[in-house]
């Protein structure tokens, strides 16, 4: 059993070269065969193509979450904003990216999305990109050496998927400085590889040191972020996001589940947690056509289905293609 939700696109924080007519989708874990995906009882089918795989990461341990696990207060401290990893969230990194290689999840990952906040940038490039660096004219690293106080060598932008910076899946807006974002350009210089064209202001003009987006907003925010999944051609998409957008967001599915797997899929992630889940397409939009379809018939010849005989396919033949 899984959780359906039909959601809609806003422009709100959307380019609008990629809004699109709104899919229905369902959510549910990837450990979950294609015949469990559905919102009734008994089993259900969906076409592949109608199908991704999302890899979901929260970022490793950031310096906030050491003094905002003693107290809540701490994430107000200006000394906080835009928060890098600790040595022990490096330690995470490494174990993950481990797991991510031994798994086979390194060869199958079409795409990387991250947060554009230092802490996810550098759990994405750590956990998901190339090797150690090897200065060259002609490739850029994915971070340079000590990126944001990591005491980390340069990361290798080869051999490994392409990573974009998306604002739609940034940590709660406002009041908090460890949420507030640095200028682009600055990121750009520490991040020479990673793609931020998404984000249109070099500044941080969503941020409001007055004014923390509600939780309700936060999760529309996150709707739209799902829509804007299905404008992508990849299939096998890994997303390094924060802890308040992954609980906010998920929390919207999983209604008509067991609330057992309605549990699995909205409970708080850990640091540097992956879990991996199948989103589905149930409208006619947002999906490209089969890449492993095959028509058959080739060469053409009789095929008439030897239930036919019996009168099985009386009403179903004429609208079927078979002759």
């Amino acid at each position: 059993m899984i959780t359906t939700a039909t959601i809609g696109i806003s422009q709100i924080f959307l380019p609008s070269s990629i809004s699109r007519p709104t899919p229905s989708f369902s959510l549910c874990f990837s450990s979950l065969s294609v015949a469990d995906m559905d919102d009734g009882a008994g089993p259900a089918l969906f076409p592949l193509h109608r199908c991704k795989t999302l890899h979901l990461v929260r970022h490793a341990q950031g310096i906030h979450n050491v003094e905002g696990d003693k107290n809540y207060k701490a994430y107000m401290s200006p000394d906080f904003f835009d928060a890098h990893l600790t040595q022990l969230g490096w330690n995470q990194v490494v174990n993950l990216r481990k797991h991510v290689h031994a798994s086979g999840l390194s060869k199958r990952i079409d795409l990387v999305i991250t947060s554009p906040l230092l802490r996810t940038l550098q759990t994405a490039v750590g956990v998901f990109g190339g090797e150690g660096y090897t200065d060259r004219m002609d490739v850029l690293p994915l971070m340079v050496a000590n990126a944001g106080n990591s005491n980390r060598s340069a990361i290798s932008s080869l051999n490994c998927p392409p990573i974009i910076a998306v604002e739609l899946c940034r940590e709660h807006l406002g009041v908090h400085p460890c949420d507030r974002r640095r200028n682009i350009s600055d990121y750009q210089f520490l991040f020479p590889a990673i793609d931020f064209s998404l984000i249109e202001s070099d500044e941080d003009i969503l941020w409001e040191a007055n004014v923390r987006e509600t939780k309700e907003e936060l999760a529309a925010r996150g709707m739209k972020f799902m829509n804007w999944l299905w404008t992508r051609k990849e299939k096998e998409i890994a997303i390094v996001t924060h802890s308040g957008f992954l609980f906010h967001t998920l929390s919207a599915f999983g209604n008509d589940c067991h609330p057992s797997v309605k549990k699995e899929i909205c409970k708080h992630f850990a640091n540097c947690e992956l879990r991996s889940m199948v989103i589905v397409d149930r409208s006619m939009t947002g999906s490209d056509l089969s890449t492993t379809n095959y028509p058959g018939k080739i060469p053409t010849g009789p095929d008439l289905p030897s239930a036919a005989v019996d009168g099985n396919l009386e009403e179903e033949v004429p609208n079927s293609g078979l002759t």
